[in-house]
C-alpha cells in the first residue's frame, strides 16, 4: 500500500492566513502559496483577504480579479494536499437514549464520504500507510463508527487476540491478583514474608496467623487504593488517552494514539474493545506499581495495590456496562454521561465511574 496524498483539516487551513504562511483551497486541494505572494499580479493583499479559505468562487469572479488559464495551470505547483471532509457525527445537542443503539455504519458510503479507514479492513495497516494530518486524524477518530462486528486492527488471528477482551475477562484476570495482593499485606503486618518465587503458596498456607489488627490495617490501605485508583482513573483519560492536541504530527504518534485510545472513540460501541486487554493494563500498571513499592513500606504497598487493583475491574466492568448493559438510576445517570463524552464533547467529561473529578477539575460535561 502506498502512501496516499495528505489530508487537512479546514481548521488547518484557516491558521494559515498569514503572509508568513498563507494557504487557500481550490476544488477541494490545498496549495501553500507562501511563495507566490510577492509574485501575485494582482499583489499580495488581494490573497491575504481570501488566506485560510477556499477560493473557487473568488478565483471565477471577474469583478474581484480576473485569471488567466495559465494562472489556474500554476496552481499545482504549490499543491500540498487535499481538504477532507469537515461534516462532524459530534454535537453539543446530543441526547443519549435509555435504549441507545446506533445503526451500523455504512463502510462503504462512510470511506467514500470522508477517505479516512474503510471499516471492512484491518485499520492500523491504513493509518500507518495514510498520510492524514493530525487535525484530519483526531476529527475522524472522534466520529463515532459503528459495527455489527468488532472491527479488525492488525488483520491476523494471532495478533487480533491481543487488542480484544471479553468483559468478563478482567475480573477473573485481575481479582485473584488483588485478592493475594490483599492477603500478603495483611500477613505482612504480621510478620515479613518470603518473596513469591520463594514461597508461592504463601500467603494461602498462613491464613491461620492473620489477625484483626492486621487486618484492619490492610482494609485501610485498601480503602486508600480505592481513593488512588479514581484520581488515576481521570488522570489516565484525561492526560494519557485524550493528550490529543500535544500529539506530534507525525504517524507512528497517530498510531500509538489509536491503539490506546483512538479506537475506542471511533468504534465506540465495539463490544470487545470497552475493557483493557491484560497485557495493556499490565503495561500500564507497571510503573505505577513500581513507584507504590518505592514510596511505601511492602504491606501498605500491597494493601493500596490491592484496592486499586479492585476499583480498575470496577472500572472497566462499570465501562462495559455504561456502553452495553440496562441499568439502574445511577448508572444510567452516568450512562448518558458517559455517552455523552463520545458523542456530545469529548474534551470534557472523563470520569466513568463517577464525576467527582471532573467537579474538582472543572471538565464536568453538561447532559
Amino acid at each position: 500500500m502506498s502512501k496516499r496524498v495528505r489530508i487537512f483539516d479546514a481548521d488547518e487551513l484557516a491558521a494559515h492566513a498569514v503572509p508568513t504562511s498563507c494557504w487557500i483551497s481550490y476544488k477541494a486541494k490545498v496549495y501553500d502559496i507562501t511563495s507566490f505572494l510577492q509574485d501575485h499580479p494582482g499583489g499580495d493583499d488581494i490573497i491575504l483577504k481570501y488566506a485560510g479559505q477556499d477560493v473557487e468562487a473568488v478565483m471565477k469572479d471577474k469583478t474581484e480579479h480576473e485569471h488567466s488559464d495559465s494562472a489556474y495551470d500554476m496552481l499545482d505547483e504549490y499543491a500540498i494536499g487535499r481538504l477532507g471532509c469537515t461534516e462532524n457525527i459530534v454535537r453539543d445537542d446530543w441526547e443519549a437514549e435509555d435504549d441507545f443503539d446506533p445503526d451500523a455504519t455504512d463502510a462503504v458510503e462512510d470511506l467514500k464520504k470522508h477517505q479516512f479507514l474503510d471499516l471492512q479492513q484491518a485499520l492500523l495497516p491504513q493509518l500507518w500507510n495514510a498520510n492524514f494530518s493530525k487535525a484530519y486524524y483526531l476529527r475522524q477518530v472522534h466520529q463515532p463508527r459503528h459495527l455489527s462486528d468488532s472491527a479488525r486492527l492488525f488483520g491476523p488471528d494471532y495478533l487480533e487476540v491481543f487488542t480484544k477482551a471479553k468483559w468478563y475477562v478482567v475480573p477473573i484476570f485481575w481479582l485473584p491478583i488483588a485478592l493475594y495482593l490483599f492477603l500478603r499485606s495483611a500477613l505482612q503486618f504480621t510478620a515479613p514474608l518470603p518473596s513469591f518465587m520463594v514461597d508461592p503458596t504463601l500467603p494461602l498456607s498462613g491464613l491461620a496467623n492473620l489477625s484483626a489488627d492486621s487486618l484492619s490495617k490492610t482494609l485501610i490501605c485498601f480503602f486508600i487504593g480505592n481513593f488512588i485508583w479514581t484520581l488515576l482513573e481521570y488522570i489516565f483519560h484525561r492526560f494519557l488517552f485524550h493528550v490529543d492536541y500535544y500529539l506530534p504530527d507525525k504517524p507512528i504518534f497517530l498510531l500509538l494514539h489509536f491503539l490506546l485510545h483512538g479506537v475506542h472513540h471511533y468504534v465506540p460501541m465495539d463490544r470487545l474493545r470497552l475493557v483493557m486487554p491484560p497485557p495493556l493494563f499490565a503495561m500500564l500498571e507497571w510503573p505505577m506499581t513500581r513507584l507504590a513499592y518505592k514510596i511505601f513500606p511492602l504491606p501498605v504497598a500491597n494493601g493500596i495495590i490491592s484496592g486499586a487493583f479492585t476499583f480498575y475491574v470496577l472500572y472497566d466492568c462499570m465501562h462495559y456496562a455504561l456502553h452495553h448493559s440496562q441499568l439502574p438510576a445511577y448508572l444510567k445517570e452516568m450512562k448518558k454521561y458517559h455517552l455523552a463524552h463520545h458523542y456530545k464533547n469529548f474534551d470534557l467529561g472523563f470520569g466513568v465511574t463517577s464525576k467527582i473529578w471532573d467537579i474538582v477539575f472543572n471538565t464536568v460535561l453538561p447532559v
